[in-house]
């Protein structure tokens, strides 16, 4: 499961907790040191268990330190993890953790100012604070050269943070918590959680609360208990650190005993051991939600993280659900058809866990039937276990999942990430070993013995229904300033290669060797745009249903054989684009090219795929309108474009429930007859394979493709209204109302793209944006608010969107509104604020292209918006050319104040009178489709 967000990211989140019994170590006496054999993720031979080479100190403060040499890119990784969480909270203080994390981004005694601003300016990336029920942790990605500048900054607040402690920031952030939870709990099936942890684990148990918190308990916080927590929980003794990147680990020994060493040791901790409620006998609840399809949950109490029979639980989830050919997918999904998603998941805790089946019943389905089937094929594989080859599939593609995730040192999933993980949680750094040796030497026999030991007994099912009207020690580091970044690493991009098939099929390849995967993207000049030559959704559904058929191959049969192979095939669709992606391990490369053009050039459409697949985007576009950010996105596009007009359509591309029931078998097998031919196509290429063993592959696979005439979509260029327009869609009882403004904006590929993107980003790009720090940090309204510019070919959309308090909905259209009337008049962009921005811009990118997948989207990037080969090579310097004088004039060009479109999502009787005061000439009511109720008298 996910951990809750803290910054930058602005997501949803799932959140849980532990239990304390011995008494851990203080301060180590001697310096220790462990090394793993310095073979790379990639030198390991084949069906081995990846290695990740590391270093591992404890400093005399008992801070244990951990580093791992990877100079792919001239980046380094920086993951803090503290040894608590929601567990170690005490009772009426439920949601502290979490609390004070979020306190950790706001300042210490000598830099007492927003954590992100210097990171900003340095470029990093990756960068964000979570909290689970376990542990809290802190990272970033930075260039090189800035890792002085990470190591100061995480002591600072490790070692400096109480005296910079107020009353003023709590109540700040305790204002942002809040909103974080309406935002989440304001979310169909929002609630769900809640009720799972208050039912699962009894009163007592240290898992008995959610991460988030309980408004009371927010409420009840006191700066005292600040002060108190960190001076008991975040000492360096309670302490992990890993330094991941291009760095050796003797270097970052001496940086972090230099900036960490002075700290002194909090007392010894007291810390849960395992404590497993497991059940007996069932328990059933029944809530009603703001839900379009009604959705069950079956929950068993398991170990935690730490058990062996963890990762054999982790297995069993995905032979239940992972993939098409899954037990509860191909039933319920594929051949019953009685439910539009199923999932099944271990949620990992360190002393407990929680085994889930979620499934949600098609529209109109009911739901004790979808829990009865769940019900058999669970009791299927308690009778008689998994098979063999069910599971060879879920352990390969585990171990290929291992190995995506560890091509990145940072992010969740990353080699830092795990390194830290497995220090935490089971002591050394390769313990994740461990459970790589049990996922790959496990039977069938031993999972259908974990089965039956914790998934026979002892359930308890929520069901969800519509509502039926729907000290320092010694002073070692300066801490009087930040310390001096020197010079920045220059960007790697790979050179591209280009080249074009017989048939006129345009390939280009960024050739990257770092680890054994290969990504390929053909990108299809189609997209949810197309859908102006049918019907509104054809282009998704089209690009959803390619996948599930060809001539020669069933959907199951491409899953499994995808599945056998280690590689991931997905077809989707943006406005503009329509693609097919493949990633591979290059070992299996040939085996995942004949199905990645089996899918490309020759797929059926099966008629009971079609069908199945039409339910599901009904009942999505059904979610779609009860989900308050969605509910926006769908009449937003309309509203700017007007009918006619390609982008016309609803952002999301899943089209209306008129127009997807009345497609046909026939309507996309003419979309795919129609745009996807090489003339309208591009293939890109990123990984581990050069142009001479590619092309000749390629040439074959694609010789009977035909080039044709292609339909021109109307992207033409679109006036503003002729005065700013409000329009309210009702959602009673919404705990927060979705505001978005905006209009029409140049097209990514204008001459000055560079400039209007500055503009936006001082504006509400960024976390530190104007925007942003009003709505949130400032008022404390919001859980976070931005301003966004959508990619496209023809005008795009600029759109700001926050999500703020129903009672504070009119207070912060008047304050979105000061903040683009100051920044068109007598608060323009600042020195500062240009020059934060450009080096955010340019100072990312050696960690923006540490992946393969995320080199192939950046050639794609400029394939999309006809950008020079060299587009990434001259970026840095483009971007640091810009003046002050260039992002005036892209505001004076981009921003219409005047003729601004507002969609507001919310309970319209609790936010409409104050709306109809602020002065708009214009205010009509909308329904979910756009249609217009009523207008201002």
């Amino acid at each position: 499961m996910v951990d809750s967000i803290h910054k930058g990211a602005y997501g949803l989140f799932i959140l849980l907790f532990l239990f304390l019994i011995s008494v851990s170590p203080g301060v180590a006496q001697q310096d220790v040191t462990h090394s793993t054999s310095s073979i790379s993720n990639t030198d390991a031979p084949e069906g081995s268990i990846p290695d990740i080479s590391y270093e591992k100190f404890v400093l005399d403060n008992g801070l244990t330190l951990i580093v791992h040499q990877d100079s792919k890119a001239p980046i380094a990784a920086i993951n803090v993890w503290y040894h608590v969480g929601s567990k170690n909270e005490p009772n009426g203080r439920s949601g502290f953790a979490h609390l004070f994390e979020h306190l950790m981004f706001n300042g210490t005694e000598n830099y007492d100012d927003e954590y992100f601003k210097p990171f900003e300016k340095v470029g990093a990336t990756d960068m964000n604070g979570t909290t689970n029920f376990d542990r809290t942790n802190y990272f970033q990605n930075v260039p090189k050269n800035a890792l002085d500048l990470a190591l100061w900054m995480e002591s600072d607040r490790m070692g400096h943070l109480v005296g910079a402690i107020t009353q003023e920031k709590l109540d700040e952030q305790r204002g942002v918590v809040q909103n974080e939870k309406r935002q989440g709990e304001n979310q169909p099936y929002g609630q769900v959680y809640n009720r799972i942890i208050d039912s699962a684990f009894p009163k007592g148990h240290p898992y008995d609360h959610t991460v988030i918190g309980s408004m009371e308990d927010l409420n009840a916080a006191t700066l005292d208990d600040v002060k108190d927590w960190f001076k008991r929980y975040y000492g360096p003794n309670n302490a992990t650190i890993v330094v991941a990147g291009d760095v050796t680990p003797e270097e970052a020994k001496a940086r972090v005993e230099h900036y960490f060493g002075d700290i002194a040791p909090s007392d010894p901790i007291y810390k849960y051991t395992d404590w497993v409620a497991k059940r007996e006998g069932s328990q059933r609840e029944i809530i009603e939600d703001r839900v379009p399809q009604g959705r069950v949950y079956l929950v068993w109490n398991v170990p935690g993280v730490t058990s062996s029979e963890s990762q054999s639980l982790e297995l069993l989830s995905d032979v239940l659900a992972s993939g098409k050919n899954s037990r509860l997918y191909k039933r319920l999904v594929y051949d019953d058809q009685i439910a539009t998603d199923v999932s099944a998941y271990k949620w990992q805790m360190e002393i407990a866990g929680l085994f889930i089946i979620q499934a949600t019943a098609k529209p109109g389905q009911d739901l004790a039937t979808v829990e009865e089937v769940v019900r058999e094929e669970l009791q299927m594989i308690l009778d008689e276990g998994p098979t063999e080859e069910e599971v060879e599939r879920v352990k390969t593609k585990s171990n290929a999942n291992f190995i995506r995730g560890i091509e990145r040192i940072g992010g969740f999933g990353g080699k830092s990430d795990i390194l830290a993980q497995s220090e935490v949680y089971y002591g050394s750094p390769d313990a994740y070993k461990t459970e790589l040796q049990h996922i790959s030497t496990t039977t069938a026999e031993k999972l259908q013995e974990t089965a039956t030991k914790w998934l026979s007994d002892g359930d308890y099912t929520l069901e969800v229904h519509p509502y039926p009207d729907m000290k320092a020690l010694t002073e070692s580091a300066d801490r009087s300033k930040l310390p001096d970044t020197g010079d920045f690493p220059t960007v790697d991009f790979p050179n591209l290669q280009r080249t074009t098939l017989s048939n006129g099929l345009e390939i280009v390849l960024a050739e990257r060797s770092s680890v054994p995967l290969v990504q390929f993207e053909l990108l299809v000049d189609a997209g949810y745009a197309s859908d102006q030559y049918s019907s509104p959704g054809t282009a998704s559904l089209a690009m959803n249903t390619m996948d599930e058929g060809t001539d020669s191959k069933s959907s199951l049969e491409i899953s499994g054989a995808l599945d056998d192979l280690g590689a991931s095939l997905n077809t989707s669709s943006d406005l503009d684009l329509s693609y097919v992606s493949l990633s591979t391990l290059k070992e299996n490369m040939d085996a995942s090219l004949d199905l990645f053009a089996d899918v490309i050039l020759n797929p059926s459409f099966p008629a009971k795929e079609v069908e199945r697949l039409k339910k599901e985007q009904i009942a999505r576009i059904q979610r779609e309108k009860q989900t308050p950010i969605q509910m926006a996105v769908r009449v937003f596009p309309n509203l700017l474009y007007g009918e006619g007009h390609a982008y016309s359509n609803p952002l999301t591309g899943s089209g209306t429930e008129g127009t997807v029931s009345a497609l046909t078998q026939n309507d996309l097998s003419s979309f795919h007859e129609t745009w996807f031919r090489p003339n309208n196509a591009t293939l890109v290429v990123a990984g581990d394979v050069s142009m001479d063993e590619l092309k000749p592959r390629l040439e074959k696979l694609f010789s009977d493709w035909s080039e044709a005439d292609v339909p021109t979509k109307n992207i033409a260029k679109v006036d503003y209204p002729n005065q700013s327009r409000v329009f309210l869609m009702d959602r009673p009882g919404s705990q927060q109302s979705i505001i978005f403004a905006g209009h029409v904006a140049p097209p990514k590929s204008a001459p000055n793209d560079l400039a209007i993107d500055a503009m936006n980003s001082i504006l509400g790009g960024t976390f530190t944006a104007r925007i942003n720090m009003n709505l949130r940090e400032d008022k404390g309204w919001s859980y976070g608010a931005q301003s966004l510019l959508l990619d496209a070919k023809g005008q795009r959309p600029w759109i700001i969107y926050a999500p703020v308090q129903t009672d504070k909905t009119s207070e912060s259209m008047q304050e979105i509104l000061a903040e683009l009337n100051g920044y068109m008049g007598d608060k323009p962009a600042t020195e500062d604020e240009l020059a934060k921005t450009k080096s955010n811009k340019t100072l990312t990118l050696p960690g923006r292209f540490e992946t393969i997948s995320a080199v192939s989207d950046g050639v794609a990037d400029i394939v999309r918006f006809g950008y020079a080969d060299d587009y990434y090579d001259t970026y840095a310097d483009a971007v640091r050319s810009l003046s002050l004088n260039d992002v005036k004039d892209a505001t004076n060009e981009v921003l219409h104040n005047d003729n601004l479109t507002w969609v507001i999502v919310g309970d319209r009787a609790k936010i409409e009178p104050a709306i109809r005061k602020l002065g708009f000439a214009q205010i009509e009511v909308i329904d979910t489709n756009g249609k217009i109720i009523s207008s201002a008298e």
